[in-house]
């Protein structure tokens, strides 16, 4: 499945067959949303490659005996193009495996002998959810069906499922199979009756192409390769996401006594607001969402797909209330330097890098960016986190902003959700801290620290991208396998403005 022979016919094929690997490879070291280790893998595939089509002659023979017609190679040249290509798409997101075997659960070890890995091509999110890619650029004519044994289609699929229904972090809800060739009609509506393929959903771009500049007179050269043949299916895993309903704030202390609090709906709110601060939360949905009766917490069937919501962590709030991202950077500049030494102690370096990074790019631009019609979200964590920094650390106005950010996150309706045994109030878009099953899987150590688990874990629930630049986190999450969707922001400090 996740190869493919290519018959090369002429000596004019191996030299494409390079160009390709050629060209796959600059896309994949242009690419700024995979991993290096998924970089590696994908360069190091590609390298084998091109080593072993490059131990082939370099012209064709004098013979006429010795008949390139009569050169077969075994290549994966198109099935790494293929890869490639999905990973181009922009709905691919949270990237952190390809290419790779996924390790098997224990119960699938026999004896003393550990069970190998199975392979899956790439591990990544779409809407919010982790799925599984199989990719395949076989001729459709050489993929067989296949009976009860180990080989054949059914089988390799069977195998997939049944090691993705077993996995816990590394669960995903879709299996997707990608065939860049197409598939003959027996062997498609055999997996549409025995595991309820469907299309995909989501539309792939058909073209993908390359330039090559190595040409006299400095013509460049467009080339090209059409997937318009590619048949994309998806089974789905049933296997119900439940969220980790916790009830306290996972060891932050609360600050509801604090001196931040609420902005009274009559208070004049925005006189000392920075105007790109307003600008920013004017482009964010604080809509109300509406839960019918539940018997257990769950999310709701008609939950809007991850382009409508975004999952704030504490980070995210604070770069959006810090004076730095509010107008006050000439007047740090201006500040002497003993003085801001004294105030922010080991972090004047820091916070200085900060100033300059905000006159060069503003980051509430940047963010308006990611939250422009969203619906923002952050967990009773964050909340309690996020009020206990700024009483402690910020100055009035970024109190004020903090105020007023909070507000909005709770002017909307009370939202109540039955449990079994008594009912839970919470605001909007305030959630409970609710992470996801496959995130609290994973072990808790000092890279994977429970709180921030929760906060992602709960982004990973509500199927919303997690706006951080706590990106040690992503990193160490990253390492694991899993999935995970995450959007980057550079940092910024509360200053005491």
């Amino acid at each position: 499945m996740e190869g493919g022979c290519a018959a090369v016919g002429s000596w004019e094929a191996v030299e494409e067959a390079k160009r390709s690997c050629k060209a796959v490879s600059d896309k994949i070291q242009s690419f700024n949303h995979l991993t290096a280790s998924c970089k590696h893998t994908l360069l190091r595939l590609l390298q084998s490659e091109l080593s072993f089509l490059n131990r082939l002659p370099h012209h064709p023979p004098n013979n006429p005996s010795s008949s390139p017609s009569t050169l077969i190679l075994s290549v994966n040249v198109g099935h790494l193009e293929a890869v490639t290509h999905i990973l181009q798409q922009p709905f691919v997101t949270g990237v952190s495996r390809v290419c790779k075997p996924i390790p098997v659960p224990p119960a699938f070890e026999t004896g003393d002998k550990p069970a190998k890995g199975i392979h899956v091509d790439i591990v990544c999110t779409l809407n919010g959810k982790p799925v599984w890619f199989i990719v395949s650029d076989r001729n459709p004519k050489y993929i067989s069906w296949g009976g009860d044994g180990r080989k054949g289609l059914r089988a390799r699929i069977e195998q997939v499922l049944s090691v993705a229904r077993s996995s816990a972090a590394l669960r995903p809800s879709s299996l997707i199979l990608f065939f860049s060739n197409g598939l003959e009609n027996g062997v498609c509506q055999r997996l549409r009756n025995e595991f309820g393929a469907l299309n995909f959903e989501m539309d792939f771009s058909y073209f993908d192409y390359g330039f090559d500049e190595e040409l006299e007179d400095e013509w460049v050269d467009v080339y090209g390769r059409s997937f318009r043949k590619a048949l994309v299916l998806e089974i789905k895993i049933a296997c119900p996401e439940n969220a980790i309903l916790l009830g306290t704030h996972c060891g932050f202390s609360d600050s509801s006594d604090s001196d931040v609090r609420l902005v009274d709906s009559g208070e004049q709110i925005d006189q000392n607001l920075d105007a790109s601060f307003q600008d920013l939360i004017s482009q964010i949905k604080f809509s109300s969402l509406k839960f019918a009766f539940l018997e257990d917490f769950s999310l709701p069937e008609d939950l809007p797909s991850v382009a409508g919501f975004v999952n704030f962590d504490t980070t995210a709030l604070i770069a959006i209330v810090s004076g730095i991202s509010n107008g006050n950077t000439k007047k740090l500049l201006a500040t002497p330097e003993e003085e801001l030494r004294s105030r922010f102690k080991s972090n004047y370096k820091f916070v200085i890098a900060q100033v300059m990074s905000e006159i060069k790019s503003p980051i509430h631009k940047e963010l308006g960016v990611v939250v422009f019609g969203k619906r923002g979200i952050i967990c009773e964590s964050v909340c309690s986190e996020f009020k206990g920094i700024v009483a402690m650390c910020g100055g009035p106005n970024e109190k004020l902003r903090a105020n007023f950010l909070l507000k909005q996150l709770t002017s909307a309706l009370l939202v109540i959700v039955l449990t079994r045994l008594f009912a839970y109030a919470f605001r909007q878009w305030i959630v409970p801290d609710s992470p996801s099953v496959r995130m609290m899987s994973l072990p808790t150590t000092r890279k994977l620290a429970l709180k921030n688990k929760v906060v992602f874990g709960t982004g990973d629930y509500w199927h919303a991208p997690t706006l951080t630049s706590n990106m040690a986190f992503v990193r160490a999450i990253s390492q694991t396998g899993m999935s995970l969707f995450t959007l980057e922001h550079r940092p910024r400090a509360l200053t005491g403005d």
